[in-house]
Parts: structure tokens; sequence; C-alpha cells
């Protein structure tokens, strides 16, 4: 397979334009087209969807149903687990998942025809499920911004995971939101290293402005959870005790861990990176990895792809589950249910509370 590899650029999470999965006749592009040597600037898309709300019967996912505003990811997580999903779209889950980015113009439009259809039955959706929904486009699409006053105005529960910074742009809708048990929010930390972070995560804010994010939501009353997400063996497993008593002490009250996760093109997009920038690391990691999959790089396996098996798996598990429970996070006190009686469909008036 054509690997069109590039050097590692500032800012940019994949080292490679690697094809995807469908495509059946790659073509070499010409030199005008992609240099190596030239940085790939971002491209925005609007798109029209057919359809907001996505459904999953996952058994190890949370939620069962979510929202993407966008498709791609300008922050550029090299160990993105939704990279291949761009091969959809007939584009790399490399570069082009971080450079093309196509975000749902008509986002609330779709939303307010989904809880028009009738017999809708209401259950919390989740918002930046694949791509995160506060990605740098947001600051001036406020697309997500948008589908958080439907979800306010019509008492809709939702939830919401993100890693940017650009969230507390709308702690005023939240509050309302938490006010009414409707809202929570999880915010994504798998690394405090300023440097890994750098090339892990290019265009990620740092962890510093998380965990005052976090800090943030817990004082306007909105219940909030870190995730370690994902811990790569030998590059941040060491952070995991750190990581959850900084969330705990800005105010998080719940905790997850995801191991890595190498789907489809996932493999080769995330061994690239690592020889560009752990070569000597690389077999390492990719043996333990090995080891947590029964062998393979990656078990997709329902059960097993969050959280891996085998002793180095059960060592991470055991070291997250007993930080936990010193730092008092995942109580059963801390575990809200959001309140889906209060939905109002659109159409519906709302009645008067005073007297003519």
């Amino acid at each position: 397979m054509t690997n069109m590899r590039t050097k590692a650029h500032a800012g940019r999470g994949a080292v490679s334009r690697l094809p995807g999965r469908f495509e059946q006749r790659v073509v070499e592009p010409d030199a005008g087209d992609f240099s190596p040597e030239t940085a790939p600037q971002t491209v925005l898309k609007a798109m029209q969807a057919k359809s907001i709300v996505s459904s999953n019967a996952s058994p190890d996912i949370p939620f069962d149903r979510s929202i993407n505003p966008y498709l791609g990811c300008e922050h550029g997580c090299v160990y993105c687990y939704a990279r291949p999903s761009h091969s959809y779209l007939d584009l790399s889950p490399g570069l082009d998942f971080e450079t093309q980015i196509f975000y749902k113009a008509n986002a609330a439009e779709r939303l307010l025809e989904t809880w028009q259809k009738p017999g809708y039955v209401v259950q919390p959706i989740t918002i930046g499920a694949n791509t995160d929904p506060y990605q740098p486009a947001e600051k001036r699409l406020k697309i997500t911004r948008r589908l958080l006053e439907l979800f306010l105005q019509h008492e809709h529960p939702v939830s919401l995971i993100t890693k940017g910074g650009l969230m507390s742009r709308d702690l005023d809708i939240l509050g309302e939101l938490a006010q009414r048990r409707l809202v929570s929010v999880a915010v994504s930390v798998p690394t405090m290293n300023s440097e890994l972070k750098r090339i892990l995560e290019p265009r990620v804010p740092a962890a510093a402005v998380r965990f005052r994010l976090i800090e943030e939501l817990a004082a306007a009353a909105v219940p909030v959870s870190v995730m370690l997400a994902p811990v790569i063996p030998a590059l941040n497993d060491t952070e995991i005790e750190t990581i959850l008593s900084r969330a705990a002490a800005s105010g998080a009250r719940k905790a997850s861990w995801i191991l890595l996760r190498l789907p489809h093109e996932m493999k080769q997009i995330f061994s690239d990176w690592l020889e560009s920038h752990y070569p000597l690391r690389a077999g390492h990691i990719m043996s333990l990895l090995r080891q947590a999959s029964g062998g393979a790089a990656y078990d997709a396996r329902f059960g097993i792809r969050q959280r891996g098996r085998g002793p180095y798996a059960a060592m991470i598990d055991r070291r997250f589950k007993t930080t936990c429970r010193r730092l008092q996070l995942n109580t059963k006190r801390q575990r809200e249910t959001l309140d889906c009686d209060r939905f109002r469909p659109p159409g519906q008036r709302q009645m008067s509370l005073g007297f003519d």
C-alpha cells in the first residue's frame, strides 16, 4: 500500500497521507499538489447533513445517541480512533483527517426535525463522541453553541466530550442546563507533559487549560469528569496517578480510562508516528500493546477494545481504580442521572405560570 510518507510538521499529528481502506486505485499526487516538505493547511468545507443524531448499540459505550457537528478534527491527535471515518469520504485518515474539516451547517435544523418526529423517546444525547465539538473552527462557526441553545430551550438532556478550552465560552448555557439536571461534561487529559502533548495532540490546549476548564465547570455546578484517554504503554502510563490527582483537585467528580485503540488504518498511522518521534521505543510500545490485545495490535471485540486484557491491562486498571478510591472519584453519590422528563418538543407551547 502506498503510504505517502512525509516528515513531521509542527502543529500536525500524522506523518503520512495513508490512503483510506476503501480506495481501490491510489494515484500518486503531483509535486505541486503534495510535498512532504510543505506543511498542509486547514481547509473548512460546509456539508448538508441528512440527519444529525447517530445511534449505536455498543455494549461498552455508556450512551446510544450522539451528535458530531464536525467530520475530521484540526486538533490533530495522532491517536484518534475516529480517523478511519475519513475513509468514507475518500480522504486519508492521516493528514487529511486533521486538515480537511467538514462542518454540518444545518445541524440545528436537523436536530429540531429529529425532536419533532412522532414517537420520539427522550434519552441523553452525547455531543463529541467522535470528533471534538470545540475544535478551532467552532470559535467562528458556533455550531455546537447553537445546538446547546436548543437543548436548553427544549430542556433536553445532553452530555459533551471535549479537550478544547473553548467550552468555557458556553458556561452561561451549561450552567443553566446544570441547574435543571440536563448536562454532564467529560474533559479528556491524556498527558501533562508539554513536550509529549506538542507532538501527540498538537493543536489541543495545554493540560493546564483543560484543568482550568474543569475548575470553571465545577464552579458552575456542572457535573464534570476526566477521561484519561488514551493510555499508551510506555508513553503516558506513568501519569495516571498525577492526572487523576490534579483532576480531582480541580473539581472532577468521576474518571474513566481507555487503552489506545488502533482500528483499521490507525495501526499504520500510529506506527509511522512512533518511528518519527520515538524510534528507539517504538518496538517496546507496540509489544506492550500486543500483550494487551492477545498478540495483535488491536482487539476490536466489545468488552476488550476499551480496556485490553492480560497482565499489563490488568495492572493499568488496578492502578486506576486504586487511585480513584483514594481520591473519592466515581463514588455512588456522584453518579448523577440526567432528567429526561422536562423535554418540550418543538412546536409545543409553554404553559403560562401566571394569571391573565
